[in-house]
């Protein structure tokens, strides 16, 4: 029952708002009492911090098994992109930018994991797109990883509309990639451009 009551009262988070979705909303959404959900969730933070942690998991496992799809570098990145528009299309707001403004607690909290597991991915992928020969060999892993997690949360933080996050991280990529690119890079880079995924 713990699991179901997560996974609805996150799923309302994400389309209603983290703000406007109450406790006696979720229990009416489920048919069941309030009573059941303070059984296990003594309060609605709680549930909101259960319920980030969720979705952390489920967007690293989604990755994960792109990562393990064996793409190139940049296709990959393309791929990711894919996934997340899949994943929060139906979504008016930003969850980043809702959590950070009203329960910045579990913001906090969210975003010291996402920073974690980005900076492995981003690293991953910069050192796969090297020996590719789609990356530069003479650059600095580290300041790039920073630059492009600091652009990334910069935009979900700071921008209201999902559809606008979308595009700005989509600008986002191909900036990232073309500072990182090779010539041969280049050109797998315009092939995606080619064929937008917004």
């Amino acid at each position: 029952m713990k699991c179901k009551i997560v996974a609805k009262a996150t799923d309302m988070f994400l389309k209603l708002g983290f703000k406007s979705v109450t406790m006696d909303d979720i229990a009416g959404e489920m048919s069941i009492s309030k009573k059941t959900i303070y059984k296990y969730f003594e309060n609605k933070e709680l549930l909101i911090a259960e319920g980030t942690m969720m979705v952390h998991e489920k967007i690293h496992e989604t990755i994960e098994a792109i990562v393990a799809q064996n793409f190139n570098a940049i296709e990959e990145n393309f791929e990711i992109r894919k996934m997340f528009k899949e994943m929060f299309n139906a979504f008016d707001n930003s969850p980043v930018y809702q959590l950070k403004k009203h329960y910045p607690e579990i913001h906090d909290q969210f975003m010291c994991r996402e920073i974690e597991d980005c900076n492995m991915v981003f690293r991953q992928n910069i050192l796969k797109g090297i020996e590719q020969g789609l990356y530069r060999e003479n650059i600095n892993v580290d300041s790039f990883v920073k630059f492009y997690y600091t652009l990334i949360f910069s935009i979900n933080e700071n921008t209201k509309s999902e559809k606008d996050v979308f595009a700005l991280e989509y600008d986002a990529l191909e900036y990232h990639t073309r500072a990182l690119a090779t010539q041969k890079g280049i050109l797998e880079l315009e092939k995606h451009l080619h064929n937008p995924i917004l």
